[in-house]
């Protein structure tokens, strides 16, 4: 018959004394939370009965973080990866006993962002979304924080100088590399397209502004066209994506600025030869990258998810430590830019 582990093999696996484990048995002094790991991790090795009673004191000496988190369009590959990145951020530390509370918008109604945000902010330490600007999101920010929950804006700022910070890409620039890389690798000029979400992205406003700032400033032999707005779907993109090549056969360049790119590179294949329009996406998905490599796709801008989701925890963790001390911020993270020759 085996031997059972007695406290003295844990000791040994650990690295400690026996009296320190059996401190952390039972709790009869403080022992340091490092230490503690140490033994839990040297009790689960050894097989020892009563790991249990350590793995309770660990967790009852590390804080616990509810995370909420707004998300749209849950059957999207982008969400369900940025999805993905939450919990793995959340869950993957350490330092703390991490809660991933993540809901999905089912439209792009302010009126639901702004329960979802209220929602979560009832039974969360920090709340954060990818939201909607509109006067009802400043409203529940503000009584969130009131309240003492702070709230992060992820890609989209919204609730400016109420929210905690902005984690997201540089959208000004954004919108700057999406016509360099198009007037830039167009050997004739001609016309561009823009299409955005919508009126009440601002992150996709700023895109516009950076991209038509850069044509008019450095590629002036280019004309922008009106602006379109895609509600993010593909098959409107789709429609006006046939409609655009139909009406402008000296349409050059396409930018989609937000979602619904899959519409503009359907369109493309069924009536345009690859590499004839330069269409910069964002985001690396399954038909995004498809686009890149048949040559419908001149240039994918994406967002580091893993790092804004890690770098997310971090700011959230500091503000329900710190409190609110009155910092308003913005957390700007480098994009990845993936080219059809260096994919």
């Amino acid at each position: 018959m085996a031997r059972r582990p007695t406290i003295t093999d844990v000791a040994r696996a650990a690295g400690v004394s026996a009296s320190t484990v059996d401190r952390a048995l039972n709790g009869r002094m403080k022992v340091r939370e490092e230490t503690l790991h140490k033994i839990a991790e040297a009790a689960h090795r050894v097989g020892y009965h009563a790991r249990g009673l350590i793995e309770h004191r660990l967790n009852a000496a590390v804080p616990e973080l509810r995370l909420g988190v707004v998300l749209s369009k849950e059957r999207q590959e982008f969400y369900r990866n940025f999805t993905r990145e939450i919990d793995a951020a959340v869950t993957g530390r350490g330092d703390i006993r991490g809660i991933a509370d993540i809901r999905y918008s089912q439209s792009q109604s302010p009126e639901e962002f702004a329960s979802l945000l209220r929602d979560l902010g009832a039974r969360c330490d920090a709340v954060a979304g990818t939201v909607v600007n509109h006067q009802l999101m400043d409203r529940a920010v503000q009584d969130l924080r009131d309240a003492g929950v702070p709230t992060f804006s992820l890609l989209n700022d919204f609730a400016q100088g109420i929210r905690r910070n902005y984690i997201g890409l540089n959208n000004m620039k954004v919108g700057r590399q999406a016509a360099w890389v198009i007037t830039r690798t167009c050997p004739v000029p001609g016309k561009v397209a823009i299409f955005v979400g919508g009126n009440r992205w601002h992150g996709h406003d700023l895109r516009e502004v950076g991209f038509r700032a850069f044509v008019r400033e450095s590629a002036p032999e280019f004309s922008v066209l009106d602006t379109l707005v895609n509600l993010e779907t593909r098959q409107l993109t789709y429609e006006a994506t046939l409609d655009l090549l139909t009406r402008h056969r000296d349409l050059r360049g396409i930018y989609v600025a937000g979602g619904g790119m899959e519409g503009a590179i359907a369109a493309l294949r069924e009536v345009r030869a690859p590499e004839e329009v330069a269409l910069v996406v964002n985001e690396m998905t399954a038909e995004s990258r498809a686009g890149l490599l048949e040559g419908y796709v001149r240039m994918i801008n994406c967002t580091p998810l893993r790092a804004l989701c890690e770098g997310l925890v971090d700011l959230a963790l500091k503000a329900v430590r710190d409190g609110d001390d009155g910092t308003i911020g913005q957390h700007f993270l480098e994009p990845r830019i993936v080219l059809p020759e260096f994919y």
